[in-house]
């Protein structure tokens, strides 16, 4: 009978399967790591859009007490605003007064002229008389002419300028007023025609009870 040359099974080494098993808890454990980044980054999204949410109904409910003032509302009439270049609007609760820019600024410019300062002396002491401590917010206008961006930063210079002198001059506490520049929103006329835009071009400063 022949001999038979059987060799023995050949078996891989101890370490390759030590290899393949650290392998294996390596893999596992970066699979679970990344489902609970996942995990968390809904987390943070979900937190994240509720805040928003929250801070932006917070936001809409006190704008909303502004919004509700009708800017167009009746004349009024108050025995101590004697200039005709001064328009006001309101009622027992708020006061809109509206001029035009040119009675406070020069065309492009930012700094009061002189002959306005007794127009604002009438504005902050009508402000004082009727509604003391109330909170008031300076809007600007402009027409459409030249860039938007420009527009609203020269709203936010005429803005700043008429805060200024109601706090200076006029016995407005600074913490009470707030800056409103528009620049071409929201015109009241065509932007088409001279007497359009002049319309388009004005200051109002609205003060409501606190």
């Amino acid at each position: 009978m022949a001999d038979l040359d059987v060799q023995p099974k050949s078996s891989k080494p101890w370490w390759l399967w030590l290899l393949l098993a650290l392998l294996g808890i390596a893999l596992l454990f970066f699979l679970l790591r990344g489902c609970d980044r996942e995990d968390e980054v809904e987390t943070t999204t979900t937190t994240t859009e509720s805040t928003t949410a929250t801070t932006t109904d917070s936001d809409m409910d006190t704008d909303d007490d502004w919004n509700s003032l009708d800017l167009n509302a009746p004349v009024a009439a108050y025995d101590e605003i004697t200039d005709k270049d001064i328009e006001v609007r309101g009622n027992d609760d708020y006061a809109v007064y509206t001029m035009d820019e040119t009675i406070l600024f020069d065309n492009d410019k930012a700094t009061i002229q002189p002959q306005a300062a007794d127009k604002l002396k009438q504005v902050a002491a009508s402000i004082n008389k009727r509604f003391s401590g109330g909170n008031v917010r300076v809007y600007g206008y402009t027409d459409a002419q030249g860039s938007a961006g420009y527009n609203k930063e020269l709203a936010e210079e005429r803005t700043q300028a008429v805060q200024s002198w109601l706090v200076d001059n006029g016995n407005v506490s600074k913490d009470h007023v707030s800056l409103h520049p528009v620049g071409e929103a929201n015109p009241v006329a065509t932007n088409a025609t001279a007497e359009g835009r002049q319309q388009n071009r004005r200051v109002q400063i609205v003060v409501r009870k606190s």
